[in-house]
């Protein structure tokens, strides 16, 4: 993460040289990113660069958990507008993305830029401390348990919802003419978790197989 000199910057300067990372971040790929651009057009000396962070991945892992905690916040907010249902909070995270969370959310459609740049780049390989985490410290004290059985089988069906929420957004990145499909594609998949797919027979049979 960041160095001490660079929390120790006036305001005016630490935003500048924030907003430079950003817009060399969401202009090419990670891989090609250069931080002799970032210097530039934050008007700061290379050499302060290595006073701000180790390197061109600790700059990018800060800018990411700056998304991330922008995200859980976001996320929080529409669990709470949903009275704490977890499969409808899902659902109403992907309709807000496939309508771009808004064309107002500087920091929402930086991040799905940069996840345009970098399609096989994997967010929690980075970052220092997992999303899921974060978002599981939020889920738990906001989200109604009262339908499940007990908190562990609702942890769990609240992450394999997350995982299916993540595949449709990324589907949506890839193709984004094909977001009715996917939106679909993420309600079946929910319901499957809600309620499970099998029919009564079948539930039986399977039963008798264990």
């Amino acid at each position: 993460m960041c160095m001490e000199t660079f929390h120790r910057l006036p305001e005016e300067k630490r935003t500048r040289f924030l907003e430079a990372a950003w817009e060399e971040f969401t202009r090419v790929s990670f891989a090609e990113a250069s931080t002799n651009q970032i210097v530039q057009r934050a008007g700061v000396p290379r050499g302060s660069f290595y006073q701000y962070f180790r390197d061109k991945e600790d700059l990018f892992v800060y800018l990411m958990t700056q998304a991330r905690d922008h995200f859980i916040e976001l996320y929080s907010r529409i669990m709470e507008r949903c009275g704490g249902d977890v499969f409808e909070t899902q659902l109403m995270c992907f309709d807000s993305f496939a309508h771009q969370g808004g064309k107002k959310d500087v920091l929402f459609n930086r991040c799905i830029q940069v996840l345009r740049l970098n399609p096989c780049l994997h967010m929690q390989m980075i970052m220092q401390e997992q999303p899921r985490n974060h978002l599981l410290a939020e889920f738990s004290k906001t989200a109604d348990l009262s339908s499940f059985g007990d908190e562990e089988t609702a942890r769990e069906a609240f992450l394999l919802s997350l995982l299916s929420l993540a595949g449709a957004v990324m589907d949506g990145l890839e193709k984004p003419e094909q977001m009715d499909t996917y939106r679909k594609q993420l309600e079946l998949r929910l319901n499957i978790i809600k309620w499970g797919c099998l029919t009564a027979g079948g539930a039986g049979a399977a039963r008798r197989s264990l």
